[in-house]
C-alpha cells in the first residue's frame, strides 16, 4: 500500500524476515569453540581429586554430549537471526494472543532478574545466604493474600496448569482427611472456564461434569443445582470465563456448591480485569490461583518460564505443598515439616526469577496503580469490542448489549457463511500484517471464533490500528478470498501441512530422535 504525503498509511507495511537457518546442530563445525575452559590448577586439582569418580556409575555418561559446536559470533548470529523470524509484544502488537494476557514487561525487571544476585543463586545453598529471595517470596505471598484476600498462597507450581493440580490435589487431600474421598468422586466446571480445569481434575482420578451458558452466556445455575449431589468434590471456574463474561451469581453458585459440601476453587488465571475490584474471598472460595505470567507481567517466553500461585483459606493451609517460606520475625525460612502437605509440585520452589518479576511489577504500581491496571483494561476491550462490531461479519455471542471484561471471544460466523473464509484462515493472514490473533480452546463452542485481550499495555492508536486490520481482511474476504485462504504471504513459514502432524512416522521431536529415524530409513 502506498504512502498518501503527509499521512500515515491505512495498514503497516510488513515483511517479516526470512533467514534459511539450519537448526544449531547442522550448524555445527568440528573445533569451534566459544569458550576456552581453563585448566584446572595443579593445586585445586590434587584438594579435589577426580569429581567424575565420586558419581554413582549410573549417573555418569558413557560418551560426552553431542553439543553443537560454534563460535560465539555464530552463537549470536543464529540466535539473532531467529529472533527476527519471530512476532511478539517487543516488536509487534499483541492483541490477538486472546486469553493468554499478553502485555508490556518493564524492562527495568529483567535487570533485577539478570543481575548477579539472582543469577548465582542456587536452591540449594543455606538459608542464611538467600534471605533476599525468600523475602521477596515472602512479601510476594503477602501481596497475593490481599488481592484475592485468602489466608495462605504458594509459589512452589511452576505454571498455572501446574497451580489448577495443586488445588485440585488439596481438594482431594481435605476430603481424605474428613474421609469422604471415596465417596467425592466428581468435579464441576463450565465450558468456557479454561480448560485446564478440567484436565487436572481428571488427571487427579476425578470424573468431570461440564455446565454450558444459558442464553445470555452465564454458567446455567439450574444445571449447577441438577449436577452436585453427595459424590461433588470441588467446583473449579474461571470468573470472568474466556469470553470476557462476568458471572454476577458467583457467590450463588458457591454457596450451591458448599450446601452439597464441596470446595470452590477460583481460576484467577486472567485477574487482569479485576485486580482491586472483587475478590475470591468475598465470593467465599475456598482457593484459588493466579497465572504470574498472565496478569502480574512475568513474561510469556513460548509458553515459559512460567509461574503460578495457589492460595488457600486457613482451613485448607495445612494441605500446602511443603516447604512453605516463613518468617520469625527476624529471617526467612523454608519450611518442610507439614504433615499433611501434599507434597512438592514442584522442584524446589517455584520460578523465583519470574517471583522477582511480579513482585517489582506490583511494588512499582501499588494498590492503586492495579486497579487502574483493571480500569485500562477493561476500558481498552470494551472500545475494541465497539471497533470489532462495526466490522460487517463480525459478531460477539452472549450477553448482548453488555460489557464485557478483560476479552471477547467473537465469532465470524456470518464472514464465513458469506465467503467460505474461516476463522484460522483470518488467523494467517493477520500475521502478513505483522501481528497474530487466536481463536479458542476447542472445541469450538463459539462458531469461527476469535478471542482478542488487549489488556492495559496498549494505546488506542494500537487498538485502531489492529480494528483496521480485521476490517481489511474482513473486506479482503469478500473482494478476493483467495489471497485470505493462502496466507501468510510475507512471514517466515507458508502454511504448516497438519496431515504431516497426523503420521508420527514423518517428524521427530527432538534432533536426535530425527537422525535415529533418518538413520532407519537409509537403512
Amino acid at each position: 500500500m502506498s504512502l498518501k504525503i503527509g499521512k500515515k498509511p491505512t495498514l503497516r507495511r510488513f515483511h517479516q524476515a526470512r533467514w534459511d537457518e539450519p537448526v544449531i546442530f547442522e550448524l555445527s563445525q568440528r573445533g569451534q569453540r566459544g569458550v576456552l575452559v581453563p585448566e584446572v590448577e595443579s593445586g585445586i586439582q590434587e584438594e579435589v581429586g577426580n569429581v567424575v569418580d565420586e558419581l554413582p556409575e549410573g549417573l555418569r555418561r558413557r560418551v560426552p554430549p553431542k553439543l553443537p559446536e560454534m563460535s560465539q559470533l555464530h552463537v549470536l548470529r543464529h540466535y539473532v537471526r531467529l529472533s527476527q523470524e519471530n512476532l511478539g509484544v517487543d516488536l509487534n502488537t499483541d492483541i490477538g494472543q486472546g486469553t493468554c494476557t499478553m502485555k508490556y514487561s518493564p524492562k527495568v525487571n529483567e535487570q533485577l532478574v539478570r543481575s548477579q544476585k539472582m543469577t548465582e543463586l542456587h536452591p540449594l545453598q543455606e538459608e542464611s545466604t538467600i534471605q533476599g529471595i525468600l523475602e521477596v517470596m515472602y512479601k510476594l505471598e503477602e501481596f497475593l493474600k490481599e488481592i484475592s484476600g485468602l489466608d495462605r498462597f504458594t509459589l512452589q507450581p511452576g505454571a498455572g496448569s501446574a497451580a489448577i493440580y495443586a488445588n485440585v490435589s488439596m481438594i482431594r487431600a481435605y476430603h481424605e482427611k474428613n474421609g469422604e474421598s471415596d465417596r467425592r468422586d466428581e468435579v464441576i466446571t463450565t465450558i468456557f472456564s479454561h480448560p485446564s480445569n478440567a484436565a487436572c481434575a481428571k488427571t487427579a482420578g476425578y470424573k468431570v461434569i461440564t455446565l454450558y451458558p444459558d442464553e445470555d452466556g452465564y454458567p446455567d445455575l439450574g444445571a449447577l443445582k441438577a449436577a452436585v449431589s453427595e459424590r461433588t468434590a470441588a467446583l473449579l471456574i474461571t470468573n470472568p470465563e474466556d469470553t470476557g463474561i462476568f458471572n454476577p451469581r458467583i457467590e450463588e453458585f458457591v454457596n450451591v456448591v458448599h450446601d452439597a459440601g464441596g470446595l470452590c476453587s477460583y481460576d484467577q488465571a486472567n485477574a487482569n480485569g479485576i485486580l482491586g475490584i472483587t475478590r475470591a474471598k468475598e465470593a467465599g472460595f475456598d482457593l484459588c490461583h493466579f497465572n504470574l505470567h498472565k496478569t502480574f507481567s512475568t513474561p510469556h517466553g513460548c509458553g515459559g518460564p512460567a509461574a503460578g500461585a495457589s492460595g488457600v483459606t486457613n482451613e485448607l493451609a495445612p494441605f500446602l505443598p511443603a516447604p512453605t517460606v516463613e518468617f520469625d520475625g527476624s529471617r526467612y525460612y523454608l519450611e518442610f515439616d507439614r504433615p499433611d502437605s501434599i507434597g512438592k509440585i514442584g522442584p524446589f520452589y517455584g520460578v523465583p526469577q519470574n517471583a522477582l518479576r511480579a513482585y517489582a511489577w506490583i511494588m512499582s504500581l501499588g494498590a492503586e496503580g492495579l486497579r487502574e491496571v483493571s480500569e485500562v483494561a477493561v476500558l481498552n476491550n470494551n472500545y475494541l469490542m465497539k471497533k470489532v462490531l462495526e466490522i460487517e461479519g463480525a459478531s460477539a455471542p452472549y450477553a448482548q448489549g453488555k460489557r464485557r471484561i478483560e476479552q471477547v471471544r467473537y465469532s465470524w460466523e456470518e464472514l464465513s457463511k458469506d465467503t467460505g473464509v474461516h476463522s484460522e484462515e483470518i488467523g494467517l493472514r493477520v500475521a502478513d500484517y505483522g501481528t497474530h490473533y487466536w481463536t479458542s480452546h476447542h472445541p469450538f463452542v463459539v462458531p469461527e471464533p476469535m478471542t482478542l485481550e488487549p489488556t492495559e499495555s496498549y494505546s488506542k492508536a494500537d487498538l485502531d490500528e489492529y480494528a483496521n486490520i480485521l476490517k481489511h481482511i474482513a473486506g479482503e474476504a469478500r473482494t478476493n478470498p483467495e489471497v485470505v485462504k493462502s496466507a501468510p504471504h510475507n512471514s517466515t513459514v507458508h502454511k504448516t501441512d497438519h496431515e504431516v502432524f497426523d503420521d508420527p512416522s514423518t517428524w521427530a521431536v527432538t534432533w536426535r530422535a530425527y537422525l535415529r529415524k533418518t538413520r532407519q530409513e537409509q537403512d
